[in-house]
């Protein structure tokens, strides 16, 4: 890594042990309710007879996933197709389950932009490894910041605001990871750009999420490899694929000046082995910009949410009083609605998360300041229906979810589009809470004939 000392870091001791991936997804882990869904107290009919569901939908963390298809395997012959979205993509799941899953298929999202292969090539060539899970979306979090900085022509959060749409959705000139410094160029001469990302083409629609998105079809490799196996990467879109939203007109640009950005991701805590990676590829375009002979310089602050809303809202002020104008961040969706809420929106600084996907992040009064390079669960929903009724060749579901914002939201929003778009019939949704010794009764009602 690069010793430049435009990028200021807050010192850390790396945790040990990680929830990986999983807490990225949608909201933090607490428990929720005690809602069961409809159909709680039935009693399951035989696995596979015909009268129960084709499909069932399990969204919640490996943590309580274990538990879960162990007592699903428990009363199940495996004959239902499963699917799962990225909070349990964890290839160690089979191994702790004691069975192989192969009736399991996942769903996460991808790095499927139109600059993958040049985003892997640079992360691998500064790194020495493989970039991981969110790391093309933290690069072009930080990358389409820095964009709008340099149109905005001033660290202001509202300018930047209103450049970004204007320098990530077409048109203009095209700028990937193989030349964003000349990107930056063109964006401080006032010059129209149209960022095309590692992640996705990254065209922010009106709610500020991106309007398109690749996500990857995976299955478990069973309980020798402690893997999972990427089966394809398929680009899905939203209502408008091209983005839409406000945005300003023109960028007064100008050069000769330091562009500020936050950095604010989990370094430590329940994501730290997934955060640090992150953080690795947000430093990337601040580093490319610092080694180019170009009349601009960045000066990026890195903090440490610590994987908790406290922490993190914590330094999110510290990145305020610092003057930063906008934020790579934050990571986890419980993380990052109360930051939204307590500390970026009314301090008028823009946050863009790379990994935050619930829908509550969507429908924060944000005055538009809140932005995601991770698609919404609004569209992984949608992902879901999709595979549940093609791939899978499902017509009837049931929902599994973890009692969270997360799992409820992601679950209504596959229900509403399996229904709807897809002609399926969802018997019932079922909410689980985190931590329990069995899940053998939710198991079985959600097994049961309609």
């Amino acid at each position: 890594m690069s010793d430049d000392n435009t990028v200021r870091r807050r010192r850390f001791i790396q945790a040990t042990g990680a929830a990986g991936v999983a807490a990225l997804a949608g909201c933090s882990t607490g428990g929720g309710g005690t809602d069961t869904g409809d159909g709680a107290g039935t009693t399951a009919g035989d696995s596979g007879s015909g009268d129960g569901p084709e499909a069932v939908i399990v969204i919640g963390y490996p943590e309580d996933g274990t538990q879960l298809f162990r007592d699903y395997y428990g009363v199940s012959d495996g004959s239902e197709e499963i699917l799962v979205p990225d909070g349990l993509r964890d290839g160690a799941l089979p191994a702790q389950v004691g069975n192989d899953m192969a009736n399991a298929t996942g769903t996460a999202p991808a790095a499927g932009g139109p600059a993958q292969e040049a985003f892997t090539s640079a992360f691998e060539s500064e790194y020495g490894e493989a970039p991981g899970v969110f790391t093309s979306q933290s690069y072009d979090s930080v990358a389409v910041q820095l964009l709008a900085n340099a149109a905005a022509g001033e660290n202001a959060g509202a300018a930047v605001r209103d450049q970004m749409r204007r320098v990530a959705n077409p048109g203009g000139m095209e700028v990937t990871p193989d030349n964003f410094v000349e990107g930056i160029e063109a964006a401080a001469n006032g010059e129209d750009v149209n960022y095309q990302g590692a992640s996705s083409a990254v065209n922010f629609n009106d709610a500020g999420d991106p309007a398109s998105a690749a996500y990857a079809i995976w299955e478990f490799a069973g309980t020798d490899e402690e893997t999972t196996n990427t089966e394809e990467v398929q680009n899905f879109e939203g209502d408008n694929p091209d983005g839409a939203g406000p945005a300003a007109d023109s960028g007064p640009g100008g050069l000769g000046r330091e562009i500020d950005i936050g950095i604010l991701l989990p370094e430590t805590g329940n994501l730290a082995s997934v955060g640090q990676p992150m953080v690795q590829a947000a430093e990337l375009p601040v580093m490319e910009v610092n080694n180019a002979d170009v009349d601009l310089t960045v000066n990026a602050q890195v903090e440490d949410t610590e994987t908790t809303p406290n922490a993190g809202s914590s330094a999110a002020e510290r990145l305020v009083s610092a003057g930063v104008p906008s934020v790579c961040g934050t990571a986890s969706s419980g993380v990052n609605v109360p930051v939204s809420e307590s500390v970026f929106i009314p301090n008028e600084v823009v946050g863009c998360s790379p990994s935050s996907t619930a829908l509550s992040v969507t429908n924060l009064e944000d005055d538009d300041f809140i932005f995601r390079t991770a698609p919404s669960d609004i569209l992984q929903g949608r992902v879901m229906a999709q595979v549940t009724a093609e791939r899978l060749d499902a017509s009837s579901a049931v929902t599994l979810y973890v009692n969270n914002d997360y799992g409820q939201q992601l679950s209504e929003r596959f229900a509403s589009v399996f229904e709807e778009s897809f002609d399926g019939e969802v018997f019932r949704q079922l909410g689980y809470n985190q931590g329990e010794s069995s899940y053998t009764s939710v198991v079985q009602d959600a097994l049961s004939p309609q």
